[in-house]
């Protein structure tokens, strides 16, 4: 059975799963990883979601206030044994769903052109390719993408 739990960045789950992420991304990002990881730090995230497999810890996604009404998606990962299973998907609407509660309504995020698997997540839960936002912008490795979730 797969759960999806509300939490924060002191969540050791939460924590542990980033680290899995970071390891994951530096083979991905090589050379470009120092530039992406100044802006994937997870301290005081207030709104993160950890995924358990039989209470196992196997996936994790965070929202961050961007805006007065956007979020960005943020530190999304799923371990490598339990890809394919949709928890990547079931992170990120648990996540979209706390973003209306908390009455924003558009998300937007931020992947690399490296990671295929990600832009197919996205794309599958109706997430559109925008141009290139804040630190991002002239960034060839960058895809941005949004949704409007009101």
């Amino acid at each position: 059975m797969i759960k999806a739990v509300r939490t924060d960045s002191t969540s050791q789950d939460f924590i542990n799963l980033v680290h899995l992420l970071d390891k994951e991304l530096a083979q991905h990002d090589g050379d470009d990883h120092p530039f992406y990881a100044q802006y994937n730090k997870i301290d005081n995230i207030k709104y993160a979601v950890v995924a358990y497999v039989d209470n196992v810890p196997v996936g994790c996604g965070a929202i961050k206030e961007y805006s007065d009404d956007t979020m960005e998606v943020k530190r999304m990962f799923v371990s490598n044994e339990q890809r394919s299973r949709g928890i990547g998907g079931i992170i990120l609407k648990e996540l979209e769903s706390w973003a209306v509660e908390l009455n924003f309504s558009h998300l937007i995020l931020e992947t690399g052109k490296k990671q295929p698997e990600a832009i197919r997540l996205y794309q599958k839960n109706n997430y559109s390719i925008i141009s290139n936002y804040g630190q991002y912008v002239g960034v060839n490795n960058s895809v941005c993408m949004s949704k409007s979730i009101r």
